[in-house]
Order: C-alpha cells, then sequence, then structure tokens
C-alpha cells in the first residue's frame, strides 16, 4: 500500500502509484533509498521467485531535502548506531544508521531528512562513541558526507531528473 501524509491523517494512492504496486507479488522484504540519486526515496521489493522490483519515485515536487552520510572513526566505520538530528523551519527530525532493517533486506545507509521549504538545516550528529558533533547551515538538495571528529568533508548537489 502506497499513502501519501496529508499531517492529520493519510491518503491511499494505489492507482495513483501505478502497477508496480499494484501487481499481485510473494514479497518478503523492502529497502528503501534513493537510488536514482534525484533527492526523492524510492523502494526495492525483494521478491520470492522471481526478480526484485523497483519502485522508482518519479513525483516533481519543490520541497527541498537532505542526505547524509556518516564515516565512522574511533566509532564503526559505517557508522551504525549513530543518529542525525536536523532541525530546520521551526521543526526537528532524528533518524538513526541501521544495519539492517526489514526481513531480507536493509535500507540505504545514508539518512535522507525532508526539509520542505527549507533551503538549510542544522544537524547534530551523536556518534556511537559517545562524541557529539553539531554543523551548522547545510545547505538543500544535496549529499553531504560527515567524518566523525573531521566535521563535513564533502557536498555533491544533486538535482531532481
Amino acid at each position: 500500500m502506497v499513502v501519501r501524509n496529508l499531517g492529520a491523517n493519510f491518503e491511499e494512492l494505489i492507482a495513483e502509484a501505478g502497477p508496480g504496486v499494484e501487481a499481485a507479488h510473494s514479497s518478503r522484504g523492502a529497502a528503501f533509498g534513493d537510488f536514482d540519486n534525484d533527492g526523492d526515496v524510492d523502494v526495492l521489493i525483494v521478491n520470492m521467485s522471481e526478480r526484485p522490483s523497483l519502485l522508482r519515485n518519479d513525483v516533481t515536487g519543490s520541497g527541498n531535502w537532505l542526505k547524509v552520510r556518516l564515516i565512522g572513526v574511533k566509532s564503526n566505520r559505517s557508522a551504525i548506531g549513530a543518529t542525525v538530528k536536523a532541525t530546520y523551519g521551526g521543526k526537528t527530525q532524528a533518524l538513526a544508521v541501521m544495519s539492517q532493517s526489514s526481513y531480507y533486506s536493509a535500507n540505504d545507509p545514508r539518512l535522507h531528512f525532508g526539509l520542505g521549504a527549507a533551503a538549510t538545516a542544522d544537524l547534530e550528529i551523536r556518534w556511537p562513541s559517545g562524541a557529539k558533533e553539531t554543523i551548522r547551515t547545510v545547505k538543500a538538495n544535496r549529499l553531504v558526507t560527515i567524518k566523525e571528529s573531521a566535521g563535513l568533508i564533502s557536498a555533491v548537489e544533486f538535482k531532481k531528473g
């Protein structure tokens, strides 16, 4: 099932989501991530005895986003267990880096924050080592890489396409 968050409730979007959602499959896992690096979250579904289904999110919109990739130094290199809080436009989102998220699948380890109209976000990272870092005024619509104790080491801008 595919739904749209309307704030106080949800709207079902089965027909609008297309044949990849309507088709019947015996599936065992789903992985979420930006497979085509266009700033929105796509879904890869693991089907039994057939090829996986890649559901590309190609909805156009004007909302901004930010992807965060973490590299641990004192913590494990994959930064599993780290949490990031993104604060923007009076709102805060928090996400954690996890190694596994669904039966037979794992999500993209890059954390994806939808920022709406906000053009920047402040990031607070809590590393598994116990260290805490704050990076202010990170521009939207890009993938930023943050290395433990070194801060922001790269920022790559992506465009919807």
